[in-house]
């Protein structure tokens, strides 16, 4: 591994990452999925504990984040891990899907709700392309922002992230102000008719829109090379921000179901807008659209800012194009950056509807949700990380006993104190359980969406061929 990853401004403190962490879950899923939630479990209580049990994915993947993520202060966050645990060739598959599917399609998809609710704040009709054109434009000044620094783009982020908040803070409090809606006895006939069985297979199928509002809070870790004592910070704004989130995704469900009623909620494609409607007319209506654009541009800004740092260490790996790995003067990897930003523009203005760009993302994207949540097992088994003390990396006898994977260079952050690295509560049972959920949203999609889920699953492998391309270059920097 090369030092230009040393050479990253170290910025960003707690309250940047928990920002970050947020600003990453939080977009436009929670404006919209929880009517999908209504439309396949009936109660509120299904309906809510669908968001909970959802929660409870992401915080135990916040956890297995947050012990990888406290032994790794390089920016690189997933592919980091892959890379040590596994194979140089498994965390570059990881940023060429991020590259090509996961980060650049969801942005491009993104952009395009932003754009179409810009205009809706204006009372036009947006055409497809012009929507385009509004949203690369977004896309094109968020990338030249993060170039300027890793300031100037974190404070975009926070003020976004912030600003967010306030619109959802808004929906909630003027939600609750509002009567509760009756509840429908038809929909709670059906619910107890259905069998067991029945009931498991709509709830599992509640949890992919849940799961989806939910993803994103692993991005902080890209930027771990940004980040004050990292190895404290990051795990400590993982658990804030995934924590800060579910409350606040439980708080909007609540205010839906308790407005508009559980048949009422799976009627609505937006929910959001029905309960600000009803309350304040069309100015409501109005005044959601705009924090729905805000919630979507503040996406953007978070995105901007952490998944360059993974083609970033890919090229400091010389498993990419080296000018990803330079620096411009404000010691961000603007080249990077840069790219990343072309290629969501790119997607965006040739790219079909949000929905089949989202189910291709989702689809590689838990894949290696579950792949770095395996990394937890191969690194303590090897104790990689967790030698305290030169005498236990020699042995008794003076042999070097540390155990290191053939294929790859020692780690750096050998012998660090035990004391220093966070631990998962009730491992392996947590880790195992976001393992299973991820292996059940995977089946969910290949089931529900075969179409789109061999798209992603093709390119994502098209990585591979690529990867051995790149070694027998002699681009590999670690033999």
């Amino acid at each position: 591994m090369k030092q230009a990853n040393s050479h990253l401004a170290r910025r960003l403190g707690l309250f940047d990452a928990t920002m970050i962490v947020m600003g990453g879950i939080i977009g436009a899923g929670i404006f919209s999925n929880p009517y999908v939630v209504a439309q396949q479990v009936h109660t509120p209580t299904l309906i809510l504990g669908a968001w909970a049990v959802g929660g409870l994915i992401a915080i135990a993947g916040a956890f297995i984040y947050a012990e990888l993520s406290s032994q790794v202060t390089e920016s690189g966050g997933q592919y980091i891990y892959l890379r040590e645990a596994m194979h140089p060739a498994v965390g570059f598959v990881y940023g060429w899907s991020l590259l090509f599917v996961i980060q650049t399609g969801g942005m491009a998809a993104v952009a395009l709700i932003f754009a179409n609710h810009v205009f809706e704040l204006a009372g036009a009709t947006a055409s497809e392309f012009s929507a385009a054109l509004l949203g690369s434009a977004a896309l094109a000044l968020l990338t030249i922002i993060n170039c300027i620094g890793v300031r100037a783009g974190s404070i975009t982020q926070n003020i976004f992230m912030i600003l967010k908040l306030v619109a959802i803070a808004a929906l909630v409090i003027i939600g609750l102000s509002l009567g509760r809606s009756p509840s429908n006895t038809t929909i709670a006939s059906v619910v107890h008719s259905s069998t067991t069985w029945q009931a498991l297979i709509a709830f599992g199928a509640a949890l992919i829109p849940a799961q989806f509002a939910y993803g994103g809070w692993q991005t902080a870790c890209f930027v771990a090379g940004e980040v004050r004592e990292p190895k404290k910070t990051l795990p400590r704004g993982l658990l804030l921000g995934v924590l800060g989130v579910i409350v606040v995704y439980l708080s909007v469900n609540y205010v839906c179901v308790h407005v508009l009623g559980a048949d009422g909620l799976a009627q609505t494609k937006t929910p959001a807008s029905a309960v600000m409607r009803l309350a304040l007319g069309s100015k409501g209506g109005r005044l959601i659209a705009a924090g729905i654009a805000i919630s979507t541009i503040g996406f953007l800004s978070q995105s901007m800012l952490t998944a360059p740092r993974v083609y970033f260490a890919m090229a400091d790996d010389g498993l990419f194009f080296k000018q990803l790995s330079q620096l411009n003067r404000a010691r961000v990897p603007a080249f990077a950056i840069g790219l990343q930003g072309a290629l969501a523009i790119l997607i965006a203005l040739v790219a079909s509807k949000y929905e089949q760009i989202l189910n291709y993302v989702v689809s590689v994207d838990v894949v290696f949700f579950a792949l770095s949540a395996a990394c937890v097992f191969v690194f303590r088994k090897r104790g990689q990380y967790l030698s305290p003390s030169p005498q236990a990396e020699r042995g008794s006898g003076g042999e070097d006993v540390t155990p290191v994977n053939p294929t790859l260079n020692p780690s750096p952050r050998a012998g660090r104190e035990a004391s220093d690295v966070f631990r998962i509560p009730l491992h392996p049972f947590t880790t195992l359980f976001f393992i299973a959920a991820c292996a059940v949203i995977t089946f969910s999609l290949l089931y529900k969406f075969p179409m789109n889920s061999a798209i992603s699953f093709g390119i994502m492998l098209l990585g591979v061929p690529a990867y051995f391309v790149w070694a027998r270059r002699g681009a590999v920097a670690r033999p």
